[in-house]
């Protein structure tokens, strides 16, 4: 671990749905000198790019004075969006490029709330390769999906 990351809270995020859309779940693991605390939550009508923006956004909410970060995620939709096309959005009006709205726009403005007071490296892992902590979070994540499925009245959508 590098020194800076000895000094940072470390955070692993994942979101996901099965079928997406349909019901989703998230997590988020936050570590800091030795303690552990891990959140989820889920919904029983999501996507999955909603429950990705959702665990980096509660993860920073859960933060209870600025600090250094260091937040893992698989999404290269929050990668993305968070360090190349937010900006543009802004500037836009919250417009993509073809001047659409941009999709799950209430969620990234949250997402830009919770990060600002702190000061956020945004890491991309690759999900599914075998990274404990992201296995663990996707774990986490599919457990809250499970839970928000069985909220679900049968035959609704």
């Amino acid at each position: 671990m590098s020194d800076e990351a000895a000094t940072a809270v470390e955070i692993w995020t994942d979101g996901g749905c099965k079928p997406n859309p349909g019901p989703g779940g998230w997590a988020a693991i936050l570590r800091f000198n030795g303690h552990e605390r891990e959140l989820t939550g889920g919904d029983a009508a999501t996507t999955n790019n909603r429950m990705e923006l959702t665990a980096a956004a509660a993860a920073l909410e859960a933060l209870k004075r600025p600090c250094q970060v260091v937040l893992h995620t698989d999404s290269e939709y929050v990668r993305n969006g968070i360090s190349r096309w937010v900006n543009g959005w802004v500037r836009n009006g919250w417009k993509t490029a073809a001047k659409e709205p941009v999709a799950n726009y209430e969620l990234w403005q949250r997402l830009l709330a919770a990060a600002k007071p702190h000061a956020v490296e945004w890491r991309w892992v690759r999900g599914h390769a075998g990274n404990p902590m992201n296995e663990r979070a996707d774990q986490l994540a599919t457990a809250a999906r499970d839970a928000a499925a069985k909220t679900r009245l049968p035959g609704s959508t």
